[in-house]
């Protein structure tokens, strides 16, 4: 097919991509990754490049505005984001000494949990009554409003979740997602932040590890312009239309949706992987 029918086809499926994946909070890489290696033939690598170019447009842009709400927490974002980071550039380094049959069967096996992670039960943690010695050091605290009123929080578990972080940032940078799920597992069920601030800390954390693997695949060519452009373009659009539909859409519906699709995409990806056909 020519450029111009290729660059649209993408555009396209990309708004899909990026409308699913902030309607259920995952990102669109865990759909734009499959969709190019396995519909376009695109090599994964290349695949992971365009997707994380597009997790870093997408996540800056809804960063400031839960920045400016009050929902993230900057002290404890920027702490986590040292282990994100040196995850995610361990991660893109390893890209070029695993085969990519092993990165297509690893995203299979994260796509099938992003798909249960959605359906977890999402609950918030009250302050614990002996607070954690390391977080009051380290002042990984806040507050954040509710309908309740003000609530206060602190992190417990700080070197677990930090160590999860790093294997967050390692599947970031080596499958070109923003690990959305895994870091919302530390955040939430790890170190018992409340699920608006773990979702929303994640959010402002995906861009920055994003980035940091980002210049490994530039620098070693697999970023092409005229895969990337299309696919930031359409999961950027998605994603800001995604969050007007959000509101008005039954979330049930859209979960079992996004679930259905992830979980055959995951499927595919690990028996391509094994089968050799990525």
């Amino acid at each position: 097919m020519s450029a111009l029918v290729f660059s649209s086809l993408l555009f396209f499926i990309s708004i899909l991509a990026g409308l699913l994946g902030a309607m259920t909070g995952l990102g669109g890489g865990v759909v734009i990754v499959p969709v190019l290696a396995l519909l376009f033939k695109v090599d994964i690598r290349y695949a992971i490049g365009a997707s994380l170019v597009s997790v870093i447009a997408t996540s800056s842009g809804a960063a400031i505005a839960y920045v400016r709400e009050g929902l993230s927490n900057i002290r404890i974002g920027m702490f986590l984001e040292v282990a994100t980071t040196l995850g995610a550039v361990f991660g893109a380094y390893l890209t070029a000494k695993i085969s990519g049959h092993w990165i297509a069967i690893i995203f299979g096996v994260v796509l099938l949990y992003s798909a249960f992670s959605s359906y977890r039960s999402k609950v918030d943690h009250l302050i614990p009554v002996n607070p954690n010695t390391l977080a009051s050091k380290l002042k990984l605290t806040g507050t954040f409003t509710s309908f309740e009123g003000t609530n206060a929080y602190s992190a417990e578990d700080v070197p677990l979740g930090f160590g999860i972080m790093f294997g967050a940032g390692t599947l970031s940078g080596l499958l070109g997602i923003g690990s959305g799920a895994v870091k919302v597992l530390a955040m939430d069920q790890v170190m018992k932040l409340p699920f608006k601030v773990s979702t929303t800390t994640s959010n402002f954390m995906i861009g920055v590890t994003a980035a940091a693997s980002a210049g490994i695949y530039l620098a070693r060519g697999y970023i092409n312009p005229t895969i990337a452009l299309p696919v930031m373009l359409g999961v950027l659009c998605g994603s800001l239309l995604g969050t007007r539909v959000l509101v008005k859409a039954r979330v049930s519906i859209l979960k079992q949706l996004f679930a259905l699709v992830v979980v055959v995409l995951g499927c595919e990806m690990i028996y391509s992987g094994i089968t050799g056909r990525i």
